[in-house]
């Protein structure tokens, strides 16, 4: 029952945005710079893109935390959410700084997230920590791209952005290293078609 509610409570952290960095924010090394208001929106559209990807990694792990089958695998689960949480926090303050918000669907992106975290947990270790691996490798990518996409003046972002990617491939080469198993080619297909979706959603909404 402790777990259940210590659970509901992380989850409604992450959906209400309530997150605390343990680390400063990679930004406050910058310049600030000033934006058009263009620049500016296309920011905050990729910046929400990542803030819901967080918002998906902390259900991810939370499932498959929960539902795992070995002490240590948990234990790993909950150190790299814990890191994710930065990412967390550091994207919200991005998109305050940009006068913009979180997605209005962040409830639905955790249930989602939750969801597929459970059942891949279900199918075994191997396989769960295999669906980690996929996944931060479709996120680094994806991390990758926002930095070409990015305003080259919006400097906070971009070292937000670069800090994150180097911390997703750290997060996969942890699970790899755990024994992961590689996911079948259909699986990582459907998982980036999934990705595109919420991609395209979250930038606006």
């Amino acid at each position: 029952m402790d777990g259940l509610i210590i659970g509901f409570d992380r989850a409604l952290k992450v959906i209400s945005g309530v997150a605390a960095a343990s680390r400063a924010t990679p930004a406050a090394a910058t310049t600030d710079t000033e934006l058009s208001e263009s620049e500016r929106r296309h920011s905050a559209g990729l910046m929400r893109v990542n803030h819901v990807g967080e918002v998906c990694a902390q259900a991810l792990y939370e499932a498959q935390g929960r539902f795992s089958q070995s002490a240590d695998i948990r234990a790993q689960f909950d150190d790299a959410a814990r890191e994710e949480v930065d990412h967390l926090a550091w994207t919200a303050q991005r998109l305050r700084e940009l006068n913009s918000h979180t997605s209005v669907l962040n409830p639905l992106w955790y249930a989602g997230a939750y969801a597929m975290g459970m059942v891949a947990a279900r199918l075994g270790d191997a396989r769960s920590l295999g669906f980690v691996v996929e996944t931060e490798r479709q996120v680094e990518a994806h991390l990758a791209s926002h930095m070409e996409r990015l305003p080259q003046s919006d400097h906070q972002s971009r070292a937000i952005v670069e800090q994150m990617r180097q911390d997703e491939i750290a997060h996969g080469a942890s699970a790899q290293a755990l024994g992961a198993a590689e996911m079948p080619r259909p699986v990582r297909q459907a998982m980036r078609a999934m990705s595109k979706v919420m991609t395209g959603i979250a930038y606006y909404l």
